[in-house]
């Protein structure tokens, strides 16, 4: 039974992308149903997998020789990115119906994102090294191809490239790390790595800890990679939804607490990991302030949210962050699907050019502000103040209080930016004069389940905590429930809710505060500049291009002479892999 539900989970979307693809664009209703099937069986399936959660095997699939088995360990945190991968998918599918209505190559656009729900399911329920980087490299393959899907726009082709390069660097720290694991262990079975990571030569351990942090900075868009995120935002927004803020990118924060029992004890790892964490979290609130682009706005919000995840890991939340995974899953793509409403209503994605559009869209309306409180951290209903409480917590406890007071700063400048789009956006004065109309039908059965998510996935800590702890006996994690989890919110929240507050009166008072933000045009150029990052990484993906280009010559356009090349490296790897 087990093992059916995991292959129906991986494999369904899969096959349901084969026939996407070879449905003609002509048919768009029988490509929306095949999709919305496909993805709603899917997580249908995710979820029957929940009681059946455990730490052994439960699927083994004998390839063989170097490659040993594909197995698959359906845990509690393989189980609930699962369940997160296929239910937020299914969500965004049914808001593409209204949302690509008369795109063309519609086929293509389903193919992807199937193909991508198969692979991010695969990505966190297999317990094999090699598998998981297969996965990991399909699931930025899509990314690449939904970025630049309007593949007549420049600036979406430049994005998916830029997206691609800067998650290979990622790639490559994954890869040496599986490849340092089986030279050492003989296998790439994950939780026999997790018994016996300590054995490893410390050099070699921290050559992979390193390099795993390395590969989950680039996928999870964390300094100083975190650049291809906002670049992302030409894809169209059900995928930014998806791929972008509720799955591929939490794939790098997955990585950090999968193998944190094997790298917490490397000297410097720790530290490392709160640094990226915090600095990537203030860095991208003060570039949200900044920006006017909608969905930048969330982009750079994102990056953020995803600092505090890695931050939470960092200090040995790793439940904490897990918890607030899920929680950003759902209320980020509350707000991208919002979002999306808004940009398919108006045909901009320019605040500056938005205003007063509450009263004409009411549920798109209330639904952002939920999303919205949820993001700042609003008590007492949201799931985003509850789950980020828990990682506050944990910080005050078990990190540098340098980062802890950075984290708070990050919670009042979370609490400001988000204010500020709600109300440039939805209130003051009407500064478009086109019509604009409420979420068509499609997007309302997205939205509003979302929407009910974010006032209720925090009363789900006891059994989610339970689910993680019987499941992840090498994690040692200590579980709360409901009653514990309130109990350390009251602890915090005295010092966090008067800096929510105080991020809230900035932007109430910004005219009066209009001398220290003249004093701070410095500060503003420079998140407007990505604090010089973006500089360097065009950089790196100018040599990448330009290196590719110089072998340009190497590519004849016969495919005889491609394939032959294609198999020549694979016997490569497999002789370098056979040789350990």
């Amino acid at each position: 039974m087990v093992s059916w539900l995991i292959l129906l989970v991986i494999g369904l979307p899969w096959l349901g992308a084969a026939a996407a693809f070879f449905i003609r664009d002509a048919q768009p209703r029988v490509l929306n149903t095949l999709a919305v099937v496909v993805s709603a069986v899917s997580a249908a399936c995710a979820v029957a997998l929940l009681p059946f959660a455990t730490s052994e095997v439960a699927l083994s699939l004998p390839v063989g020789g170097i490659f040993g088995n594909f197995t698959f360990v359906p845990d509690g945190m393989a189980v609930v990115l699962a369940i997160i991968a296929t239910v937020i998918g299914s969500l965004a599918v049914i808001f593409s119906i209204n949302y690509m209505e008369g795109e063309t190559q519609l086929g293509r656009y389903y193919a992807l994102v199937l193909l991508f729900i198969g692979a991010m399911c695969g990505l966190v329920l297999t317990s094999s090294l090699l598998l998981l980087f297969f996965f990991w490299e399909i699931t930025a393959l899509c990314s690449y191809a939904l970025i630049a899907f309007e593949n007549d726009n420049p600036k979406a082709v430049e994005g998916g490239l830029k997206a691609l390069i800067i998650t290979q660097f990622g790639g490559v720290g994954l890869l040496g790390g599986a490849l340092i694991a089986y030279s050492a262990l003989g296998t790439y079975d994950i939780p026999v790595f997790l018994a016996q990571a300590q054995t490893l030569a410390p050099g070699l351990l921290a050559v992979m800890a390193f390099g795993f942090l390395a590969a989950a900075a680039a996928k999870s868009a964390q300094l100083p990679f975190h650049t291809w995120l906002p670049s992302a935002m030409e894809a169209p927004t059900p995928i930014s939804a998806l791929i972008h803020a509720a799955t591929m990118v939490n794939a790098g924060v997955y990585l950090l607490a999968r193998f944190y029992p094997a790298f917490e004890a490397v000297p410097g790892w720790t530290t490392a990991v709160v640094i990226v964490g915090a600095l990537t979290a203030l860095l991208a609130a003060i570039m949200a302030i900044v920006s006017n682009d909608l969905k930048e706005v969330l982009a750079y919000s994102t990056v953020s949210q995803l600092g505090y995840m890695v931050y939470g890991i960092g200090v040995g939340g790793v439940l904490a962050a897990q918890f607030h995974l899920l929680s950003h899953a759902v209320f980020k793509a509350l707000l991208f699907l919002g979002a999306g409403a808004v940009i398919h209503a108006i045909g901009t994605r320019d605040i500056r050019k938005m205003g007063g559009l509450g009263k004409e869209m009411p549920l798109v309306r209330t639904v952002f502000i939920i999303g919205a409180l949820a993001l700042a951290g609003i008590p007492p209903i949201f799931n985003g103040f509850w789950s980020k409480d828990m990682i506050l917590e944990a910080g005050a406890v078990g990190g540098p209080t340098w980062a802890y007071v950075v984290m708070l700063v990050v919670a009042g400048l979370t609490a400001l930016y988000s204010f500020r789009m709600v109300w440039t956006v939805f209130y003051g004065e009407r500064r478009s004069t086109t019509h604009v109309h409420d979420a068509p039908t499609a997007m309302r059965v997205a939205l509003i389940p979302l929407a009910l998510g974010t006032v209720t996935t925090w009363l789900l800590i006891g059994p989610f905590g339970r689910l993680y702890g019987e499941t992840l006996p090498t994690h040692h994690l200590h579980i709360v429930d409901l009653g514990e989890m309130a109990a350390g919110a009251l602890a915090q929240i005295a010092i966090v809710l008067p800096v929510i507050a105080l991020g809230l009166l900035a932007f109430w008072f910004r005219d009066r505060l209009s001398g220290i933000t003249r004093n701070l045009g410095w500060l503003a150029a420079l998140a407007r500049a990505d604090f010089g990052f973006e500089l360097a990484n065009r950089a790196i993906v100018g040599a990448t291009r330009g290196a590719a280009s110089v072998i340009r010559g190497t590519q004849t356009g016969q495919l005889n002479w491609n394939a032959v090349g294609i198999v020549a490296g694979l016997a490569l790897v497999l002789a370098v892999l056979a040789l350990r």
